[in-house]
């Protein structure tokens, strides 16, 4: 979700009111995804770097996704969206910490989108989390094994297929830490709008954009059919189903 307090600069507003209009863009967003096609959505709320903005900057913005989890529970619920929190919890704040898992406990049952927020989060620490678990497995991991240890699978969450579009707004083009082992073939857009600004008929051009690009995964192209898909977006990463490729398309995406 990046952009938010440059488009809060450029209007004169302190960048608070970026953050505060960044979270009507995530309501938008979230709210568009399932009739886009998207399974599963990842929004990149707060990174580990993070921890080095302005303490009233860093006070607000825990304020602001206090506030976000707590208003938009029941809409969530109502929508079918289950919420997840992936990264770290023990440096949030202890109020932070209730309300999410207030918001995980209610979602549960959700099937319309899986919507995941990273607080906390660090690419980087998952993989090399993930690398320290995987020394007591008995035998070497391969992949699929990697993948689940990264997954959290001690919270009981189910695998996360592969991301298949990355979005990243505000104009920047690189991955800043985010979803580092899941995007390895993710299609990547890069978008001049500020996150405020990134609105539910940009998405669907991104994922029009994302039909028409030819992914091989190493093969020779062969036409697939396009169920849902994934898609990861920076701040939003989306999964989608892959649209030319030889192996298994997953039955939902990830955003």
């Amino acid at each position: 979700m990046d952009g938010n307090g440059r488009w809060a600069e450029r209007r004169g507003l302190p960048r608070t009111r970026g953050h505060e209009a960044g979270g009507q863009a995530v309501t938008r967003i979230v709210e568009a995804s399932p009739s886009a096609g998207i399974g599963v959505l990842t929004l990149y709320a707060f990174s580990s770097d993070n921890w080095n903005r302005p303490l009233p900057e860093i006070t607000a913005l825990m304020r602001l996704l206090r506030q976000h989890l707590r208003d938009q529970r029941d809409r969530a619920v109502a929508n079918g969206v289950r919420v997840e929190v992936i990264g770290r919890r023990d440096r949030l704040p202890a109020g932070m910490v209730r309300e999410i898992a207030k918001s995980e406990v209610a979602t549960a049952g959700g099937t319309a989108l899986r919507l995941r927020l990273a607080l906390d989060y660090s690419a980087r620490d998952a993989i090399v989390q993930a690398a320290v678990r995987s020394r007591t497995d008995p035998v070497p991991p391969d992949r699929d094994r990697f993948t689940a240890l990264l997954g959290d699978q001690d919270l009981g969450r189910s695998p996360v297929p592969p991301v298949d579009v990355l979005i990243r707004t505000g104009g920047e083009q690189r991955l800043s830490d985010f979803l580092l082992w899941e995007c390895a073939y993710a299609e990547l857009f890069f978008r001049q709008s500020m996150w405020p600004d990134f609105s539910a008929s940009e998405l669907r051009e991104v994922l029009a954009e994302f039909g028409r690009r030819q992914r091989r995964f190493g093969a020779i192209q062969r036409s697939t059919s396009v169920p849902r898909s994934t898609v990861t977006a920076f701040p939003l990463s989306l999964t989608r189903s892959p649209v030319c490729s030889t192996r298994t398309s997953p039955p939902r995406a990830e955003a």
